[in-house]
């Protein structure tokens, strides 16, 4: 017997979210950050450097498919599905297009991730014991409009989470398990209205996620979600799953563990931590899926009928499967936000599951900080953008002079122009919210995903030119390449895969091991926070100092560039002698 559900809806409360409004809304967040940029510090440019060492085996390491090396090390992530798609794509791009190709995968997987968290909402508010009470004399929410409202409301509250917006816009294995996460999210939330559809997403779910280095939690996700779905069927007699259910989820975890041990993918990475690290772990939870986890917290408070049995409800028990899972792997994974993201469907999830339960008062105090901060911010960053063209207020253009120097602002009108048009719609879309108009239960997350786009777009707009001066390593790497006369050969010690993947992309460069200095490559490249480790070698091998060259945005990394102690004696004069 179901438990009363918390949800009194009425029928003009489920409205349909215009679909222009809301596919606006994901291109706006989609498409910035994903063009016009280099590649970024330090996952995005180091996973990118192992795509163009794929692409081209001849800049540097030996290619190889199923172990990925760049300077001679292997992933240590054991991804290899991002970085497959991210090779096919540059190896169709055209010259000079390279980082720009490797990133459209991933923002078809961005998509799919918005789209797959749509539809998991959509279907398990579907659920008897997720949809609202009837009234006395009808008038309720019918089913399909408040499973579709409910779904705008979870896909707004996955826009609006402040830890999706980099993470979702770089190509690294994050974001492909994010994706693959949510996609096994969708199949187990709808498996028991659409087999056929749901079994292939839990395949790809599950195989997606095995072959971007993580097999254990493809296994967890997967068991524990196909347990909680079974046992949710609203029909008793329809609780033991079918034998071809049973076989098929079978046949996908065998697939899984085969893949894993044959590519050997499996690994065991904890690191130990103490009490006071759970700090740590609630401030990173706390930031990164704001807004959305207090939201979370209030629907598991209202919906606290039904949470002591949420095993057999899976509105409930599914995402609250997922978050405990992906909590735990980021605890036992060094509290990394990476590990954190594949959590953020989940929590969305749970998020609208409060949106029928809000009180008034508590739906305007959302709407009136979200009004102010997101304002403030968006305020903010005009302000610097002003500041950096016209040198006022004076304060602000200091703070870039000192944090960026060298940087030249740069004026473009088409992000102007995206970034004003932003603005504007914000604008109307408060004006929207503060007038009078027919209550819609996904109404108090619209400007919380709201003001997440806008201050996304304004930052990838206004700012980008800044931002990428920050993050990217062009700065640095045309530093170096001035210094030894635009050489296309570098040997190298000492530096991490990040740097190396730059020398790669900017300098055009080929990499080779510490040697004894060669006319072919007669230059050497240390970092200088291992030189002191390495200069008994350096110099036995007969390289001297000729530079060191910092970072612009950061003064702790800094290249040291090497020459050879003596001038090198090419074949031809030594034939003359």
């Amino acid at each position: 017997m179901n438990q009363p559900t918390p949800a009194i809806v009425a029928q003009s409360a489920v409205r349909r979210l215009p679909r222009l409004y809301l596919l606006l809304l994901c291109v706006a967040y989609v498409l910035p950050g994903f063009l016009g940029r280099s590649p970024w510090k330090a996952q995005d440019v180091e996973a990118f450097g192992y795509m163009l060492q794929m692409a081209h085996p001849g800049m540097g390491d030996s290619l190889s498919w199923l172990k990925p090396t760049l300077l001679g090390s292997p992933d240590g992530n054991l991804a290899l599905l991002p970085y497959w798609l991210g090779t096919l794509f540059i190896r169709m791009a055209p010259a000079g297009f390279e980082d720009l190709f490797a990133r459209l995968p991933f923002m078809g997987m961005l998509i799919a991730t918005l789209a797959s968290t749509w539809y998991a909402v959509h279907a398990l508010t579907r659920h008897p014991a997720a949809q609202p009470v009837s009234f006395a004399f009808g008038g309720e929410a019918k089913p399909t409009d408040y499973a579709r409202a409910m779904a705008d409301g979870g896909l707004l509250a996955l826009l609006a989470c402040l830890g999706l917006a980099q993470l979702s816009h770089e190509t690294t294995p994050a974001l492909s398990q994010l994706c693959f996460a949510a996609l096994l999210f969708f199949g187990l939330a709808s498996w028991s209205r659409h087999r056929l559809r749901s079994a292939s997403a839990v395949t790809l779910g599950m195989l997606g996620l095995t072959l971007s280095g993580a097999p254990t939690l493809a296994l967890l996700l997967g068991l524990g979600g196909a347990a909680i779905g079974a046992a949710g069927q609203p029909d008793p007699s329809q609780r033991r799953m079918s034998m071809l259910d049973l076989g098929i989820l079978a046949l996908v975890m065998l697939l899984c563990i085969t893949t894993a041990g044959a590519l050997d993918l499996w690994r065991w990475r904890v690191v130990p931590h103490t009490l006071l690290d759970l700090h740590r772990l609630a401030k990173l939870i706390a930031w990164f899926t704001w807004p959305a986890w207090p939201l979370a917290l209030w629907a598991l408070w209202r919906w606290r009928g039904q949470l002591s049995r949420a095993w057999r409800y899976p509105h409930l028990g599914l995402p609250i499967w997922f978050v405990t899972v992906t909590v735990v792997a980021t605890w036992f994974t060094g509290l990394s936000d990476r590990a954190l993201l594949t959590s953020l469907p989940a929590i969305a999830t749970l998020a609208a599951l409060a949106l029928p339960t809000l009180k008034r008062s508590l739906g305007a105090l959302i709407d009136w900080f979200t009004l102010v901060f997101f304002s403030l911010c968006a305020l903010a960053i005009w302000v610097v953008w002003l500041a950096m063209q016209t040198g006022t207020p004076a304060k602000p253009a200091a703070n870039v002079a000192r944090l960026a120097p060298e940087f030249v602002p740069e004026f473009s009108m088409a992000a102007f122009a995206l970034a004003l048009g932003a603005t504007l719609g914000w604008a109307l879309l408060v004006r929207w919210r503060t007038g009078y108009h027919r209550a819609a239960i996904w109404k108090s997350m619209v400007l919380p995903a709201g003001g997440a786009v806008l201050c996304w777009l304004l930052l990838t707009t206004l700012w980008l030119p800044l931002v990428d001066y920050s993050r990217s390593y062009a700065p640095l790497m045309a530093k170096v390449s001035q210094a030894t006369h635009g050489s296309t050969c570098y040997q190298f010690a000492g530096i991490n895969k990040a740097q190396g993947a730059a020398l790669i992309y900017h300098a055009k460069a080929r990499l080779r091991p510490l040697q004894a200095p060669q006319d072919d490559c007669p230059w050497l490249i240390v970092d200088r926070v291992n030189l002191s480790l390495l200069s008994a070698k350096v110099q036995s091998l007969g390289w001297t100092a000729q530079t060191a060259i910092k970072r612009p945005t950061d003064r702790s990394e800094t290249l040291v560039i090497f020459r050879p102690a003596q001038a090198l004696t090419s074949p031809a004069d030594a034939s003359s002698r």
